[in-house]
């Protein structure tokens, strides 16, 4: 079976409005547009107005090439049937909102209830730019895997290793008890992450609203607090850093310049690595789910698509460039989806909890 991109019609483009919510934001409300066009939402989903929004004329022309997750649900579960999906997600924008202060981007009980109800069928793991111990404070569950620092450093199940890994790699404990190993590729890097955090919080100390923020094996450094006139230098002065530090480099996510070591891994490496520690990385029914809304998880989206089967979704409101098939608006749609996508397995015949 060649890679999945179903094709989306009118119809399906014009389930895509935004609609109003209960007056609580507690139930989940539903408005069908036009017949047979089922979409749910909850407050969380967007403004807080009460009336539908219209869709960009641009964004509309998008959807046709990147139709939503949510519309297309049932005929991507058809071209899914007899494979063994596996799911990554992405945090920040994708199971949290962005926010000014990013220790607040925290995760509602509703989107944990999900991803769990999600991780109890299908094997689940969280790929992050945060630090690894940060996501898992954010996300609280302990039937997921999680990989912090855009993939290096991830926390898998005790398994016999490659022997290219074994300097990589050191045994831990998991969030129940069990033996795990936790990969990191960029373990000579550590202390020069450090050094680098401290240059930085000198030289940019004079800019209002920068927040540096310490992701083990890469740095994000956060500027949407920060006015726009000064943005400029700040990049310079970061860039000024960088030049002392040549086995780094600069990458640009939302409102956050990031300082990564030059080695070849990212989010793409990290969902190839999961999938051969599951012991799924060579099988031919793997059918791989990745949700993210940033640049960095395009390398992931890359992943899938030369895999040839699997649903790399976007999450965006606005039209972007993108390796992604499919799209989603916003977290609250990632979250109806994620409820959509267990619903599914568990009404399935035959269907199994991951253990």
């Amino acid at each position: 079976m060649g890679f999945q991109r179903l094709r989306a019609n009118q119809q399906n483009v014009e389930c895509i409005a935004k609609v109003r919510s209960d007056e609580n934001g507690d139930r989940i409300g539903v408005t069908k547009t036009p017949k047979g066009c089922d979409l749910r939402r909850t407050k969380e989903f967007g403004p807080n107005n009460n009336e539908p929004v219209a869709l960009d004329a641009n964004y509309t022309s998008w959807l046709i090439k990147h139709p939503s997750a949510l519309s297309m649900f049932d005929q991507m579960m058809n071209a899914a049937k007899g494979k063994r999906i596996v799911v990554f997600l992405d945090y920040d924008g994708t199971l949290s909102p962005i926010v000014e202060d990013p220790d607040k981007a925290l995760m509602s009980d509703p989107m944990r209830s999900a991803v769990g109800d999600v991780a109890r069928y299908f094997p689940t793991a969280i790929i992050s730019g945060r630090c690894r111990d940060k996501v898992l404070d954010f996300v609280q569950l302990n039937n997921v895997y999680y990989a912090g620092s855009h993939g290096m450093d991830i926390m898998v199940p005790l398994r016999p290793l490659k022997s290219r890994d074994l300097t990589k790699c050191q045994r831990s404990t998991d969030e129940k008890g069990n033996e795990a190993v936790v990969f990191q590729p960029a373990q000579e890097y550590l202390s020069t992450v450090q050094e680098i955090i401290q240059v930085l919080a000198e030289k940019t100390k004079t800019i209002g609203g920068v927040r540096i923020e310490d992701n083990k094996f890469c740095i994000s450094v956060h500027f949407r607090r920060v006015r726009q006139e000064d943005f400029q230098d700040l990049e310079e002065r970061v860039k000024s850093t960088l030049k002392e530090y040549p086995l780094f480099h600069l990458t640009r996510g939302r409102k956050v310049l990031e300082v990564r070591p030059s080695i070849e891994w990212d989010k793409g490496n990290a969902v190839e690595y999961l999938l051969d520690t599951l012991g799924l990385g060579n099988s031919n029914d793997v059918f791989p789910v990745y949700i993210g809304d940033d640049r960095t998880d395009e390398d992931a989206f890359k992943a899938i698509q030369s895999r040839g089967q699997g649903y790399p979704i976007l999450v965006s409101s606005i039209p972007k460039e993108t390796m992604a098939s499919y799209s989603l608006r916003d977290p609250s749609e990632v979250m109806f989806f994620l409820l959509q996508l267990a619903r599914w397995r568990k009404n399935s015949s035959g269907s199994r909890v991951v253990t």
